[in-house]
């Protein structure tokens, strides 16, 4: 099994075109999706995102880091929520994405998410490893 991660992307364009859908709606939409990873045994996380007007971003250009106010620069697409599941492979990861209820103007970039095995045995990937172990996030 494989961890990937369904990154939303939303444009300008379908953020105005969604501004009338009734919010309620979306949810229940979107809950039947989730639920169906749930019932699938896939899901492993999912959040949605607060607006990119309530972010901060910092800029490591320099020293110290520079933060500034809302969304970085000019946006034409916004990363506005995702979705991780453990799947076989980027075939079945597709499968599902495919699925995700949303219109046009929306992509969904999908990503396989490394495992701690991939990454060298040194002491910090020991100690990740431990807390992991100790917390249950594997």
């Amino acid at each position: 099994m494989s961890k990937y991660m369904f990154i939303l992307r939303s444009s300008d364009e379908a953020n105005a075109a969604n501004a009338d859908v009734d919010f309620a709606e979306m949810l229940e939409t979107m809950g039947r999706y989730n639920n169906e990873l749930i019932e699938a045994g896939v899901l492993v996380a999912a959040e949605g995102l607060a607006p990119a007007v309530e972010s901060v971003v910092l800029d490591f250009s320099s020293t110290p880091p520079v933060v500034t106010d809302g969304p970085y620069g000019e946006t034409h697409e916004l990363f506005d929520g995702f979705w991780i599941v453990d799947v076989a492979n980027q075939e079945e990861a597709v499968a599902w994405a495919r699925r995700i209820p949303v219109g046009a103007g929306v992509k969904i970039e999908v990503r396989r998410v490394p495992s701690l095995d991939e990454f060298p045995d040194d002491g910090y990937t020991r100690a990740e490893r431990a807390w992991r172990e100790r917390t249950g996030n594997l």
